[in-house]
């Protein structure tokens, strides 16, 4: 519910700031005082259009803020989650806050609880907050989507509707990727054919992982293979053949110095020395003996390590990749050819968009049967309603339109039309109902809905045009009535509906130097029954007159409720 509302420099409002109460509050003051400039600043922090002429001055920026107590109202809250706009503090107690400027170079800033939003943030959190209804404000009932949520929520369907609209989106991405699965499906063809042809190739092949590397290394040993046996035994040689050999050598010279070191002890270090080497000396030349046995050539296998080395480097040139990565290049082949498989599978894909289809058409048909239903019911109510509006003899119709194709919300559109007199054919509401009209029609279907409408406050502005008398009080007391589950505003200009009304506010009009202003005043007791005979009686108030609204504020005053 709104709790408070500040504005300043916006149209001939300084500087107001005024605190709202749960009920039906009615603000009221003479043609002119401005009463309806509250309804504008507020419709404004719920992201409608700043004028420039709304302005207070040519140099002065308005400022405009509002608090809300969302703490029961879940929906205004999950958007604030969902918008990542919920602080913590203020979400704890419940309380929001909406910020609006507006500066004299057209420049238009919001907040929503002290976070900069765009102006379509403040208007799609405002349609969970508040419902305006008036010819200067949000005229919801005015949209096709709007009347459709409020039938669906009368007939208590908001959840089939949504599971219809997710049907539809799933019938609709079947669809679509059935349809790029065909259109795709001759370039599938064509690149499935030339990947069965590459994959045979490759196959053929059978390049395996890390072979490219060993048969370089194969391929470089063989082709070196008789300047490598030359060294290896040329090394032999000069290690064990021969007097002069290396081997016999060391072992010798080892031998008489471990001879002389009996004579002189200084020589053993030397000796001690050469004979580890004479060792590894002889093993080396063992080693080698080995390679060379080892290294029988076998004159084909460098010619087939040359032409394997080939083959691999050919085909990964022709395919544009590295010999080393032909097994990867298989396998990817491969994968590439089962991917192709499974989009092309027509069969399946119709399959999908088929049980898409019947699931959307099965909710879709119930929707619409529940809709049916609801429509007369609605349409019942509120015809029977705007009798006792000024409208007697008037009638309100629900349409069920059908629609040539299937939409997300269903089989048909819905459109509210009426006719406000006897003679009259029933129209579109948002074109035949005047600007009085489509109010006391908008609170005929409040009236008729209130125990399913989910908005937490509502706001009337010309709720009364043109009608008096009985009428005014019924509407009173239809405001009254709407108000024992949420919060209802209205201005208003007939005592009849003010006296009905648990708080009431007068606007007046203020003269300054500078210009006009308007400011707002509480009205309690005594206060509030002069408000009301000025209302009856215009400047001229007598004793008879305040006696006649004292009576009115008495009898129409609501028991057990603290009223202003």
């Amino acid at each position: 519910m709104l709790r408070a509302l500040s504005v300043r420099n916006f149209a001939v409002v300084e500087s107001i700031d005024v605190e709202f109460e749960p009920g039906f509050t009615v603000l009221t003051g003479e043609t002119g005082a401005g009463k309806s400039i509250l309804v504008d600043a507020l419709a404004l922090l719920l992201g409608g259009r700043f004028d420039a002429l709304q302005l207070r001055g040519a140099d002065a920026r308005a400022e405009l803020s509002a608090v809300f107590d969302v703490a029961d109202c879940a929906a205004a809250r999950a958007w604030l989650e969902a918008e990542g706009l919920a602080a913590d503090a203020e979400d704890r107690a419940g309380e929001l806050v909406l910020r609006r400027q507006q500066d004299p170079q057209g420049r238009s800033r919001a907040w929503i609880n002290g976070q900069p939003v765009t102006i379509a943030q403040l208007a799609g959190l405002g349609a969970l907050l508040v419902d305006l209804h008036g010819q200067h404000a949000h005229q919801a009932l005015a949209h096709a989507g709007a009347q459709r949520m409020l039938l669906d929520a009368y007939g208590g369907t908001p959840s089939l509707a949504d599971d219809t609209a997710r049907a539809w989106r799933e019938h609709r991405d079947a669809e679509a990727r059935r349809t790029a699965a065909a259109s795709a499906a001759r370039a599938s063809a064509a690149e499935r054919d030339v990947l069965s042809a590459r994959l045979r190739e490759l196959e053929a092949l059978a390049a395996q992982p890390g072979e490219w590397d060993e048969l370089s290394a194969r391929q470089r040993r063989l082709a070196h293979s008789r300047a490598l046996q030359q060294t290896a035994g040329e090394a032999s040689d000069a290690l064990t053949e021969g007097d002069d050999a290396l081997v016999s050598r060391v072992a010798r010279i080892g031998q008489r110095l471990l001879q002389a070191a009996s004579i002189d002890p200084a020589l053993g270090r030397a000796a001690e020395l050469i004979a580890p080497a004479s060792i590894q000396l002889d093993e080396a030349a063992r080693a080698l003996r080995d390679y060379l046995r080892s290294q029988e050539l076998d004159p084909g296998e460098l010619d087939r390590a040359e032409a394997r080395i080939a083959a691999m480097h050919e085909t990964a040139r022709r395919h544009r990749v590295r010999p080393e990565e032909l097994p990867e290049f298989e396998a990817a082949t491969r994968a590439r050819l089962d991917e192709i498989a499974q989009e092309s599978d027509l069969a399946a894909l119709t399959a999908a968009v088929d049980a898409a289809s019947r699931r959307y058409e099965t909710l879709a048909t119930e929707l619409s049967a529940e809709r049916q239903a609801a429509a007369a019911k609605l349409a019942r109510r509120v015809t029977a309603a705007m009798q006792t509006l000024a409208m007697k003899g008037g009638r309100f119709d629900v349409r069920l339109e059908p629609l040539r194709e299937a939409a997300s919300y269903g089989r048909e559109e819905v459109e509210f039309a009426i006719a406000t007199h006897p003679k009259q054919a029933p129209g579109p509401l948002a074109r035949v109902a005047s600007g009085g009209e489509l109010a006391r029609v908008a609170l005929a279907i409040q009236v008729s809905s209130s125990e399913v409408a989910a908005i937490p406050t509502l706001v009337f502005d010309e709720v009364d045009a043109g009608i008096g008398g009985a009428v005014a009080a019924t509407v009173g007391k239809l405001l009254q009535a709407l108000a024992e589950g949420r919060q209802v505003l209205c201005v208003t200009h007939l005592a009849q509906v003010a006296a009905h009304a648990d708080h009431h506010f007068r606007v007046v009009k203020l003269s300054a130097r500078d210009g006009v202003s308007s400011s707002l005043d509480a009205l309690a007791g005594s206060a509030r029954v002069g408000e009301l005979a000025r209302m009856i009686a215009g400047s001229e108030v007598t004793p008879k007159t305040i006696a006649h609204a004292d009576e009115l504020y008495r009898q129409h005053r609501r028991a057990g409720v603290r009223s202003s």
